[in-house]
């Protein structure tokens, strides 16, 4: 079963993207903050990151670089309120995937996760 990686500060952010993913029959870890996920992501190897990029002690950007310099393959995709367009081709740049904007509909989150692990 793919597992998915949800890194956001917010509770009922994780919340509906869980409820979103498990509904499509993938397991789920959750992080509170970059920190949190660049750990989870060393010991679970998930298949898929879903990245907030604003968070406490460890940016999404930052999360970001760090689990790319871990595994240059990683499927990170950027999910946050942020639309500034530097912010999101700096996490381009880093190796981001995909971005997706808050908020979002289920149907948004279903087809990045589609595009990035059933097509794998």
């Amino acid at each position: 079963m793919p597992k998915v990686l949800i890194a956001d500060d917010a509770a009922f952010i994780r919340m509906k993207l869980k409820k979103v993913l498990e509904d499509l029959g993938l397991e789920v870890i959750e992080a509170a903050n970059g920190a949190e996920a660049v750990q989870k992501f060393k010991e679970q190897n998930p298949n898929l990151v879903l990245l907030d990029i604003t968070m406490p002690e460890m940016d999404g950007l930052k999360a970001l670089q760090v689990i790319m310099e871990t595994d240059s393959s990683a499927q990170v995709v950027m999910v946050s309120a942020l639309g500034q367009e530097s912010v999101v081709m700096q996490a381009l740049q880093l190796g981001a995937k995909d971005f997706v904007v808050k908020p979002f509909q289920p149907d948004q989150i279903k087809q990045v996760v589609q595009r990035w692990i059933m097509s794998s």
